[in-house]
């Protein structure tokens, strides 16, 4: 499972014209789910994503997490992260999970997420989605376990 993760002051996820999910500060979630990804692939990766220390704190030092700065994630599906670009000049997706797999992980990622007390917004699974960012930094790593 991958998480391709920003810092953002501002992100938004429109889906035919609607906006399905918007947040101020806090964390856009690109997510990409495996072949071989489970629930407790999940659970970790969620547990690294909302504790990984991104923003700054009074010494401009990155060392607080997105709760510490009530912060909310944006979770958005995101097939290609589990691409192949290994060989040739058009990408692979053998190694993604089949789609009703990778919608199940990704629901079930946001509804840990939820639970966990995060503020979270989606976007929509296997939609054409416009998303935008105002990415602070800007601020992007890539989780995966």
């Amino acid at each position: 499972m991958i998480a391709l993760i920003q810092r953002v002051s501002e992100a938004s996820v429109t889906v035919e014209g609607e906006v399905t999910g918007a947040i101020g500060q806090g964390v856009l979630v690109l997510l990409g789910v495996e072949q071989g990804d489970d629930e407790a692939k999940a659970d970790k990766l969620l547990h690294k994503v909302s504790g990984y220390r991104i923003f700054s704190d009074e010494n401009g030092k990155m060392n607080l997490n997105v709760s510490q700065v009530s912060g909310s994630l944006l979770v958005v599906s995101q097939f290609t992260l589990a691409a192949d670009t290994g060989k040739g000049m058009r990408p692979s997706f053998s190694g993604g999970a089949h789609p009703a797999d990778a919608e199940r992980l990704y629901e079930y990622f946001v509804a840990r997420a939820r639970e966990s007390g995060v503020p979270t917004e989606t976007g929509r699974f296997a939609a054409d989605m416009k998303v935008r960012l105002l990415n602070d930094g800007p601020v992007t790593f890539w989780l995966q376990v």
